[in-house]
């Protein structure tokens, strides 16, 4: 685990690049990356399931599980912290499968999405949970793509600039979650 270099990444994450990425390195993330919650994964699901086609292409994209408050004026958006990933866990290994290559969010992730994240070379990051009001001064664009009528838990588009995550979850099962508190019970 390294925490000392800064890496800057520029959308859109290759698998190469995912699989690059180790537990405990410090990113700062620009381009356009996905928002979406909850209730948008279990359509993107659904959808899948029935043999459509998602509203989006979601080959080496980033999903950042958020559900923002609304923008005050000259704001793209209003504050725009992470949530727990693990509301998403039961639908994140299908949308792996489907080109997903990083997720962001706050918590540990289940068993199966490390799975996932290893068989599809994905990575997970953790963003700062409690900054909601911080982080989205790093967001410059935010436009709905699909399920208007989830309000905040649209699938939507984001532009960020250096937007800073830790990597919490890594291509080759590092979590960490579970490893990082280990360096200190020495």
């Amino acid at each position: 685990m390294s925490g000392d270099t800064i890496i800057r990444i520029r959308t859109p994450l290759t698998h190469e690049t995912a699989r690059g990425l180790h537990i405990g390195e410090r990113v700062l993330l620009s381009g356009t990356i996905l928002a979406a919650r909850d209730a948008a994964h279990k359509r993107l699901v659904e959808t899948l399931d029935r043999g459509e086609p998602l509203p989006t292409a979601l080959q080496n994209q980033i999903i950042y599980y958020v559900g923002p408050s609304p923008a005050k004026p000259g704001q793209a958006i209003g504050s725009a912290g992470p949530t727990t990933a693990g509301r998403m866990d039961a639908y994140t290994p299908r949308l792996l499968e489907q080109g997903v290559t990083g997720m962001i969010g706050k918590g540990n992730r289940s068993p199966a999405v490390f799975d996932a994240m290893q068989r599809y070379g994905a990575v997970y990051f953790a963003a700062t949970g409690g900054a909601g009001a911080l982080l989205s001064r790093r967001i410059h664009r935010y436009e709905v793509l699909a399920y208007p009528e989830l309000g905040p838990e649209a699938l939507a588009l984001l532009e960020v600039e250096d937007f800073p995550l830790i990597v919490a979850g890594d291509a080759s099962g590092g979590d960490f979650y579970r490893e990082g508190p280990l360096a200190y019970r020495r």
